[in-house]
């Protein structure tokens, strides 16, 4: 699904000074549905980590999934 969904990629959050790894919330769309994202970049090893992916809860996000209400 996450790689099904690359062309629809936006990043949404940035989060450049986290604990490990600077890391981004990204929005997808997959056959008609929405889902984030939460990615690690390790520069150096020249590599992206998954942390997580889910369905994000329409009462915490607007209507596009973009903005945190």
């Amino acid at each position: 699904m996450i790689l099904s969904a690359v062309d629809s990629f936006n990043i949404i959050e940035e989060y450049p000074r986290d604990k490990y790894l600077p890391s981004y919330l990204i929005r997808a769309e997959h056959r008609n549905s929405v889902f984030h994202i939460h990615v690690a970049t390790d520069v150096l090893a020249e590599n992206i980590r998954i942390i997580t992916a889910y369905v994000p809860d329409p009462l915490k996000w607007d209507a596009d999934f973009r903005l945190r209400r």
